[in-house]
């Protein structure tokens, strides 16, 4: 383990207030968790342009993307997925010091690394669990994830070969099916506006 022992954080003299004040609302990190093609990334897409369309600051972080840049030197082992998210959290709460309404779309399979990103992320974090069933999933895999996972080419593939540990007590749940992704997002605007207004 690396030694801290020279580490002292910096006291800065623009706090987190002081820039959700300047953007006009508080912060937060929505994160959406699900199964491959449940919907997430679409969804986290829609709602942050219609979050931006209203004038609030914004970032969205997505898995593929991640993958490809801060976590590229990782692979898809049990420690190292923990690893990548415990970095998207990092990230995240950057973000949320900064001000920022965070959407996050990440598979997060297992309940103790959402609880790391919770108590990383305290009350700005805001948990979705795009419930979409398994077989919709499938019908969805426009990669063909789930194809390459069942001949056995993908190891540790949630849904497949690995759990996905479903959440017990997510802030929001919404189900893809029979609804557009319109609607789904008006639904998540209704409880995401009034905790991010600062009046």
């Amino acid at each position: 383990m690396k030694e801290k022992v020279h580490l002292v954080s910096q006291a800065y003299y623009i706090s987190k207030h002081d820039r959700e004040k300047m953007n006009g609302h508080k912060a937060m990190c929505v994160w959406f968790t699900g199964l491959s093609g449940s919907g997430k990334s679409t969804l986290a897409n829609a709602l942050e342009r219609e979050l931006y369309a209203r004038g609030i600051s914004t970032f969205s972080l997505d898995g593929d993307n991640i993958r490809t840049g801060l976590s590229s030197d990782l692979g898809f082992s049990e420690s190292d997925r923990i690893e990548n998210l415990r970095r998207i959290g990092e990230v995240a709460k950057l973000m949320c010091d900064a001000g920022l309404v965070v959407t996050a779309a990440f598979v997060s399979p297992f309940k103790k690394d959402r609880r790391l990103i919770r108590n990383l992320l305290g009350t700005d974090f805001f948990e979705i669990f795009v419930n979409t069933p398994l077989d919709v999933c499938e019908q969805r895999d426009v990669k063909g994830l789930y194809q390459k996972a069942r001949r056995g080419e993908i190891s540790n593939f949630t849904g497949v070969s690995s759990p996905f540990e479903i959440p017990q007590n997510p802030d929001l749940q919404i189900n893809t099916i029979n609804h557009t992704i319109d609607q789904l997002v008006n639904k998540i605007l209704e409880v995401v506006l009034p905790k991010i207004s600062l009046s």
